[in-house]
């Protein structure tokens, strides 16, 4: 029966879980790199049923039962409909995650990323595999112009798989990490957008440089609410009315329609590489427009394009998009509760970036880092949950009985 004991339970399942992990952020990394990996739909079988394993090994409560039920069969519903399984992993995958060391799995994670990304340049620096630099039309100004991957294919690539390291370091060490720290991650975020000539890059990178010095300066900013009703509102904002304000603009801006600023719309879509109207040409039969998106999307949405908050309700679906974003709310809630202010910079920075990338919005979970926040947060504002109103009944019962106990006296 020791087996079974609560701590035995959590051991296991984390076990469990760090190998899932393992798994996925060792193939996103294959992905990320020039190598040729074609059993990818087998390796996320073998993650599904660890996680889904870890899961049904770890303590819960009825209730947390029922929650988790409920979500799965969402998930599982979304399966059927679209014919993508990333719902159901990527459930699994949070609840699975509940009980880990939180900061000693981010620098698991870190470490084990670093060391990827540093292999992947390297590789291609000794000319072994990948390009350094790659000559081709970008279709930013018009011809072709020549930017640095080391070995990740594209520049975007290269961006976002730096981006990601320094969002880990932020959340990891930005607490208390001192001014020469900082100049060291300035200077790598400097570094980063030269070498990758990223436009939309240098501005998010920009933004969360100066969100992480603001909070390391004035750690009291961790203790105050206002910062993170800031953030619930730039989610909102973000996922529920620019990304539908692009989907209905794509569509009025080529058939008329819903467009208040005429033809000045084409210089914004110059600026931002004509990502609007990607929307109306990048998915099949237009399913990408606002006037098709559906509660479940159905088989066949496979397209590409960048505003990553579209492709959520594209791929997956209104609902499930819906669900995506009330536990973004929550996360942002438990980072209160914790005082995680850091966080909350993750939020921030990756809600802008996810607005003109969809580099997050991926069948590949390694590239989600902040899913072990988010899984542990989620976890504790449920059991939080849970508890507090289970420790209402228990007084209520005592307070009953002692009335009864005063008056029977």
């Amino acid at each position: 029966m020791q087996l079974l004991t609560s701590e035995n339970r959590k051991k296991t399942a984390n076990v469990l879980f760090y190998i899932a992990l393992t798994i996925e952020l060792v193939l996103m990394l294959v992905e990320k790199s020039e190598i040729s990996f074609p059993y990818e739909s087998h390796v996320f079988r073998v993650t599904f049923l660890l996680t889904l394993f870890a899961v049904l090994i770890m303590k819960h409560d009825l209730k947390e039962w029922g929650v988790m039920a409920a979500i799965l069969a969402i998930a599982a519903y979304s399966y059927v409909s679209s014919g993508k399984n990333d719902m159901l992993r990527l459930a699994l995958f949070l609840m699975a995650a509940r009980d880990i060391e939180l900061k000693k799995t981010m620098k698991y994670a870190f470490y084990i990323c670093l060391v990827g990304v540093l292999a992947i340049a390297l590789l291609s620096v000794t000319g072994l595999i990948g390009d350094v630099a790659l000559t081709a039309g970008y279709g930013r100004r018009g011809g072709e112009e020549t930017r640095y991957v080391f070995g990740f294919g594209h520049p975007n690539t290269l961006f976002s798989s730096i981006y990601a390291l320094l969002l880990m370091w932020i959340w990891i060490y930005g607490k208390k990490a001192g001014i020469l720290p900082y100049l060291v991650a300035v200077a790598s975020a400097a570094m980063l957008v030269f070498l990758t000539d990223s436009r939309t890059g240098m501005l998010v990178l920009v933004i969360t440089m100066m969100l992480a010095i603001l909070c390391r300066i004035f750690s009291k900013l961790a203790n105050m609410k206002w910062p993170y009703f800031l953030g619930w509102l730039e989610v909102l904002v973000a996922a529920c009315v620019l990304a539908p304000m692009a989907a209905i603009l794509a569509n009025s801006i080529y058939n008329g329609g819903w467009n208040p600023w005429g033809n000045k719309i084409w210089n914004f879509e110059n600026k931002i590489n004509y990502r609007i109207s990607n929307l109306y040409y990048g998915a099949d039969n237009y399913m990408a427009l606002f006037k098709n998106w559906k509660l479940f999307a159905p088989r066949g949405n496979e397209s590409f394009f960048d505003i990553g908050w579209v492709r959520l309700y594209y791929w997956y679906g209104i609902i499930p998009t819906a669900i995506i974003i009330a536990a973004i709310i929550i996360v942002i809630y438990q980072s209160m509760k914790e005082r995680d202010v850091w966080a909350l910079i993750l939020i921030a920075s990756l809600t802008i970036y996810t607005l003109v990338e969809a580099t997050f919005v991926t069948r590949y979970l390694g590239r989600d880092f902040f899913l072990l926040i988010a899984g542990v947060y989620l976890g504790k504002f449920f059991s939080n949950l849970f508890r507090t109103k289970n420790t209402k009944n228990i007084n209520d019962t005592k307070d009953t009985k002692a009335t009864k106990g005063a008056t029977n006296a």
